[in-house]
């Protein structure tokens, strides 16, 4: 099983956002919880806690049990999906999941989009090569969030992803942060604030 921390709502629970930290290509060893990958998603969840559990905003971040993708086997993707049913028999189905991933993270979320639950993907620095599916996008809310200096993964393959996407799903938004490389660490207030406002536009009733 992948392990979560849970950060619950404060009254009854009207929105869930799934954290999704980065990886390896190709690791068969464990995660643990000291990597940077790991603890770089940490922030966003406790942004996301302080902006959202008043208004009833539950945070699952969720550790991988391998670090690596692992080619055809997308290791991250079945721990996404696990967690996933886990919300669902938590809360319901009528209680919808936005998924924040970073670089392979990104990937995992776009990937596990089809869940019944899910209504929105936030995919910060993704890791897209060329090829991968989108058509479990369909209905689904995306933002795709790339900086210009980032020489880890591909701004480009964000764009031509996005592209693709629009062919499934007409709200598409992406953002081009100037000067910004992998980590997101030159101004990291702005993603995490990038990030609550998309997931808490997800609040019933738009709030």
């Amino acid at each position: 099983m992948p392990y979560t921390t849970v950060h619950p709502a404060q009254g009854a629970t009207r929105l869930v956002a799934v954290v999704l930290h980065g990886g390896r290509e190709t690791s068969t060893a464990p995660t643990t919880a000291w990597q940077m990958s790991v603890l770089r998603m940490m922030p966003f969840a406790w942004a996301l806690r302080s902006a959202g559990a008043r208004r009833g905003l539950a945070v699952w971040r969720v550790r991988y049990r391998l670090r690596g993708w692992n080619g055809p086997e997308a290791s991250p993707v079945a721990d996404a999906e696990q967690v996933l049913e886990q919300v669902r028999l938590a809360y319901g189905i009528d209680v919808p999941v936005v998924m924040i991933g970073h670089s392979m993270g990104g990937r995992t979320a776009l990937r596990a989009a089809g869940h019944p639950n899910v209504r929105g993907v936030a995919a910060l620095a993704p890791w897209l090569p060329k090829g991968e599916p989108v058509e479990q996008l369909r209905d689904r809310r995306l933002l795709l969030a790339h900086g210009s200096d980032d020489r880890t993964t591909s701004p480009r393959a964000t764009h031509y992803y996005a592209e693709r996407a629009r062919e499934i799903t007409r709200d598409v938004r992406v953002v081009d942060v100037p000067g910004e490389n992998h980590a997101l660490l030159r101004n990291p207030g702005y993603w995490h604030d990038l990030s609550s406002d998309f997931v808490l536009s997800f609040l019933p009733g738009g709030e």
